[in-house]
């Protein structure tokens, strides 16, 4: 099933038109060095790694000293949902267009209250401003409209606040602080933007959904592997920067590469590779970058002239390793724009609310985890992929290439509001800026009602 037919019904709304972005393969992840917010308390399905300790127990004296071997402590993730329903299905479009009418409909009757700048609420608190943060989530339906005029914040109010705070990817701490607030304050006309301009960019999709599936929905910085309709395993994710972007794409999964080399694009050796060289002369043996000529011939860097750009003319390339920029996994994905999924040195990245630090590819973090998903039913030559088999690829460092059987469809949606089966609702910040309204929107068509079937025609009065 395909979103081929949904162009016909793009005009069934005030849909605003999609702005295009261009990409650059991801970015030298470790020559980059952001200033990662603390790592966020580690929910139940997201355990705190332990701190590493030393052995204190009394040991016999050996022959010879033993180093008491070291743990590895895994780095922190933040922590994410556990919903089952998948960002994309084939009706997504569909839902997406009815939620739209819907938050029309709020606007137009005057939207919901706000909160004043500063409010902090949670469990306990009393007065006016608990009954002003009832009724606005009882607009949307979070609470129970009987249930909207209450000056108390009791447990009913706190689900509330935590089913609010999963629909748009926040931690679900049942409190309001300042991310919810903001939140709580976006206008009903600006959701209702949200949700028509993600269902235009939908419109024109012609992705095939299998019984397996990835989504990647870049507002989220999520990844999902969907099995028969629901989420199998989500993973944490950093996307790229607002001025480096992921693209849309939709493509499938070919193979895994363990151990892989990193060859620098044209793009990044002018603008991070040459920087860094103009600074440090040892930077790229540093980082295990060589330089090769158009005969893959070695060529020894203090022989370029590093005050041009002509070392756009060679190939730059990282050994595989620890500090390598795609880390110790890559998820070929073949497209246009040269961008895949992949591992990365700087994992306490994962630790962060906001994840857009890439140049357009998208870093996954428990990769290893991921990878063992996408080649359930390819065997290597020692039976099937287990995630113990792929950390002893890894571990014995040779590239290995491996192919899928059977390709996994991938598509990489930028999807600010979206709703599911259910008419739960979604948000994400719109962090490219693609959601801007045009300054002449298109005429809306009065339409009833859209059938969630996948070619029909809507409903005129």
């Amino acid at each position: 099933m395909t979103y081929g037919n949904a162009k016909r019904l793009c005009l069934g709304l005030a849909l605003l038109s999609c702005s295009t972005f261009g990409s650059h393969a991801d970015a030298f992840a470790a020559a980059e060095n952001p200033n990662p917010s603390s790592p966020v308390q580690a929910s139940p399905s997201n355990p705190a790694a332990p701190a590493a300790g030393t052995d204190l127990r009394p040991k016999a004296a050996p022959a010879a000293p033993v180093k008491p071997m070291e743990k590895t402590v895994p780095a922190p993730v933040v922590s994410i949902s556990q919903d089952p329903r998948p960002t994309l299905d084939g009706s997504t479009f569909i839902n997406t267009m009815r939620a739209a009418w819907t938050y029309k409909r709020i606007a137009e009757a005057g939207g919901w209250p706000n909160l004043p700048a500063g409010t902090v609420l949670k469990a306990g608190d009393k007065g006016p401003l608990v009954t002003t943060l009832r009724q606005r989530l009882a607009a949307e339906g979070d609470l129970p409209a009987d249930l909207a005029s209450s000056t108390t914040f009791d447990a009913d109010l706190t689900g509330a606040v935590k089913r609010f705070q999963a629909r748009h990817g926040l931690p679900e701490s049942g409190a309001v602080r300042a991310r919810t607030l903001e939140a709580l304050n976006v206008p009903a006309l600006t959701r209702h933007r949200q949700l028509t301009a993600s269902a235009q960019r939908l419109a024109g999709s012609t992705f095939s959904f299998g019984d397996r599936y990835v989504v990647v929905n870049i507002p989220s910085a999520a990844v999902e592997a969907v099995e028969r309709g629901q989420v199998a395993r989500r993973y944490v994710a950093i996307a790229g920067k607002v001025d480096r972007p992921s693209p849309t794409v939709e493509t499938r999964v070919t193979a895994v590469n363990v151990n892989p080399t990193w060859t620098v694009p044209v793009s990044l050796i002018k603008k991070d590779i040459i920087p860094h060289v103009r600074k440090d002369p040892e930077y790229l043996e540093k980082m295990k970058i060589r330089i090769l000529d158009a005969k893959g011939q070695e060529v020894d860097p203090k022989t370029l002239d590093w005050s041009t750009d002509n070392a756009v003319n060679y190939t730059l390339r990282q050994d595989p390793g620890a500090i390598n920029s795609l880390g110790q996994i890559r998820i070929d994905m073949p497209n246009k724009h040269a961008v895949y999924m992949h591992d990365t040195p700087k994992k306490q990245l994962f630790a962060q609310d906001a994840r857009f630090h890439s140049s357009g590819c998208v870093r996954v973090a428990e990769v290893a985890d991921f990878a063992e998903w996408l080649l359930r039913g390819t065997n290597g030559q020692a039976g099937g992929w287990t995630k113990d088999a792929i950390n002893t690829a890894i571990a014995n460092a040779n590239r290995q290439d491996i192919r899928l059987d059977k390709p996994v469809p991938v598509t990489w949606v930028y999807l600010t509001g979206y709703a599911t089966a259910d008419g739960a609702v979604h948000f994400r910040d719109d962090v490219y800026g693609l959601d801007a309204a045009k300054s002449d929107p298109v005429p809306e068509p009065q339409i009833v009602d859209v059938p969630a079937t996948a070619s029909i025609k809507p409903k005129r009065l």
